[in-house]
């Protein structure tokens, strides 16, 4: 399955390590497209002459098409490759904030996956939740989705405007993650860990606590009862929270950007429009 990857940024290169690595696809199987020197980036055992920084026909001999360039920078590639595109080309695409009506147009194109990614990607570990256009059969969505398993785990929606909501939670969700574990460090510092010991002693206990529960029937509320006694230390620090109502203002944050999620793809969506 001939593959081009478009952008050689963090995503394009995380997806060229995940496809060698899984041997889902020979290196030489796949083409990169991209702007920049290859300079000291991976090369993932491509070799070199399938990297090219201009569009031609060649190179878009492919079955996928992988679009992983900024989306402001959208635009402009579609008027340089749109002239290669052809209808049967299956286009995978990673840019936030970019419709699947807005790739088929400026692309000249029928069949778009659109794909919103988490940052773990990059490890194998990642979220990542896609859509498609209804020309776009099972079996195709199939192959795209062993694709992206890749490079970690990922779930089909029929709602493209769900995918505003997936930033808000898996999106952004690693950030809600590293903003509680520092605390946590903090407070363990605080009570007299080194710095050291306390980045081990959180970072254990979220890896435990997650394969925990992955590894249980119980659910997250159930597994609460579970640690925190009547009477005892956990329960005095989830009195705390509820308090605090910390529950209710890590909803209002994911609110908060679900809502800028939709203001940033509707800006986009006007730029393009305006742009076309």
């Amino acid at each position: 399955m001939k593959t081009l990857i478009i952008g050689y940024g963090n995503m394009g290169q995380t997806y060229a390590n995940s496809f060698v690595s899984s041997r889902f696809i020979a290196p030489s199987d796949i083409t990169v497209l991209t702007r920049s020197d290859i300079g000291e980036k991976t090369l993932f055992s491509i070799d070199k002459n399938n990297f090219h920084k201009t569009p031609s026909k060649s190179i878009f001999d492919v079955d996928i098409i992988i679009v992983a360039v900024k989306p402001q920078d959208f635009s402009l590639l579609a008027n340089e490759i749109k002239p290669f595109i052809r209808k049967e080309h299956l286009i995978l695409s990673v840019m936030a904030g970019v419709t699947l009506k807005s790739i088929q147009e400026k692309l000249g194109c029928d069949k778009v996956v659109r794909s919103m990614p988490n940052i773990p990607t990059q490890i194998g570990l990642g979220m990542t939740v896609f859509c498609a256009s209804p020309t776009v059969d099972r079996k195709e969505l199939f192959i795209i989705q062993n694709l992206i398993n890749t490079t970690g785990k990922s779930i089909y929606i029929d709602k493209e405007q769900m995918l505003n909501a997936t930033t808000a939670v898996s999106g952004s969700g690693p950030a809600y993650v590293f903003y509680f574990m520092n605390a946590m460090i903090q407070s363990a510092i605080d009570l007299g860990f080194s710095k050291s010991e306390a980045e081990f002693l959180v970072s254990q206990t979220f890896i435990g606590a997650v394969q925990l529960q992955n590894r249980s029937d119980l659910s997250h509320v159930e597994w609460i009862k579970k640690v925190a006694s009547k009477g005892g230390t956990t329960e005095a620090a989830l009195k705390v929270f509820d308090y605090n109502s910390i529950e209710v203002a890590i909803k209002s944050g994911v609110e908060a950007a679900n809502k800028r999620a939709e203001e940033l793809g509707n800006k986009k969506s006007r730029f393009q429009n305006r742009d076309s």
